[in-house]
């Protein structure tokens, strides 16, 4: 029984969240535009990180230089920034049960070969009586982090995986697949 409530719910919540409001184009595009900026960015620092101390060194990258980033990106644009996976690695990265229903929906939409590195969504939320566009961008398994997330993780990096993070549940992903999202949030009044 549970097995199947969980999709219905889910799929409830995507369509209340998909509600009648059109997200405002000109948002949509400066999300989209603060993923580029994220991607750009966390790639940078992942890719100096290996070259100085391999992917044992990525892991301290995506723990505390991603965050950073984030951080970086929402003060000077104003939107709250971060990333989510239905199987995380950093427990801060949990998905809302908003955002669960949305990886669902790009699971669904990847198994029905929609391109997963244009796969996004924008809606108007209501929250507390407040309207919030929301915004996710795909994250798709690269090579790059096939190192530390991949099925076939070296053992130095897996030892490092597992002394900062004991309930990782990140690894296993093959290429191309779905890794988890950016996410954009930004109060609408």
């Amino acid at each position: 029984m549970r097995k199947f409530a969980l999709p219905v719910l889910l799929s409830a919540m995507l369509a209340a969240t998909a509600g009648a409001t059109e997200p405002p184009a000109d948002l949509v595009a400066e999300a989209r535009g603060l993923a580029k900026t994220y991607v750009t960015e966390l790639e940078g620092a992942l890719l100096a990180a290996i070259e100085e101390g391999g992917a044992p060194h990525a892991i301290d990258v995506c723990g505390a230089e991603a965050p950073g980033i984030a951080t970086a990106i929402s003060t000077k644009s104003g939107w709250a920034v971060g990333r989510t996976a239905l199987r995380v690695r950093n427990p801060r990265n949990a998905p809302s049960p908003q955002e669960r229903a949305v990886l669902m929906r790009f699971l669904e939409r990847t198994a029905a070969d929609e391109d997963l590195k244009k796969m996004e969504y924008a809606a108007v939320v209501d929250t507390g009586g407040r309207k919030y566009l929301h915004y996710m961008k795909a994250i798709p398994t690269g090579q790059i982090c096939l190192k530390c997330h991949g099925s076939d993780v070296d053992p130095e990096t897996m030892r490092a995986i597992r002394a900062r993070y004991p309930a990782d549940a990140a690894t296993g992903f093959e290429l191309g697949a779905l890794r988890g999202a950016f996410t954009f949030v930004r109060p609408l009044d």
